[in-house]
């Protein structure tokens, strides 16, 4: 179980902006109400994870980047979705549904499932949601009791405001290579 969360943290990291997990005040991840909780390496944000004991182990993840994107992934080891394949999914929570919403197939760790974003309010409605029930077409994908949401969505929040709103903390630098080269100087006009 810990090699499989710990993979796990690793798909966090490849699902967050673009690629990872956060360098946060806190590199450790935790555990709220059977979530797990955990900063993205890349500093862009947090992400909250869940596996659920049922055939092919359904893992959940909600990632929460700084800027209020998000990405849902839903991976099982029983499905067949190929990686980069899209499709169509919809999703219903208690007070809210997206029909026939874009998804696009990934793979880790022996699973296969997909990877989908929504608008800077589903995490409220996620937290709020008894229930996630996922359909492609009229074929039920997943039927999942979301309890503790609530309570991992505020972790997952705090996590993300713990990491500020500035860039990720500025790498070292050659002193003799510019931070933006291609800004123009103070009394300098370009040349064409």
């Amino acid at each position: 179980m810990a090699r499989l969360r710990y993979r796990l943290l690793v798909l966090g990291l490849m699902l967050g902006s673009g690629a990872g997990a956060v360098a946060a005040p806190s590199k450790v991840a935790a555990t709220v109400a059977g979530w797990t909780v955990a900063p993205a390496e890349d500093g862009a944000g947090c992400f909250v994870t869940r596996t659920f004991d049922r055939s092919g182990d359904t893992t959940v993840l909600l990632g929460l980047d700084r800027d209020g994107t998000n990405r849902l992934s839903v991976l099982n080891g029983n499905w067949s979705i190929r990686a980069r394949e899209r499709v169509k999914l919809t999703f219903r929570l208690s007070k809210a549904a997206y029909p026939r919403h874009a998804a696009i197939g990934i793979a880790a760790d022996g699973k296969q499932g997909f990877v989908t974003t929504f608008g800077k309010d589903f995490p409220a409605q996620f937290a709020a949601t008894r229930t996630l029930d996922i359909a492609r077409g009229d074929v039920p994908v997943e039927r999942l009791a979301l309890d503790g949401s609530g309570a991992a969505v505020a972790a997952l929040r705090r996590c993300v405001a713990a990491l500020g709103s500035g860039r990720a903390a500025e790498r070292p630098r050659d002193g003799a290579i510019p931070r933006d080269p291609f800004a123009v100087p103070a009394g300098r006009e370009s040349r064409r």
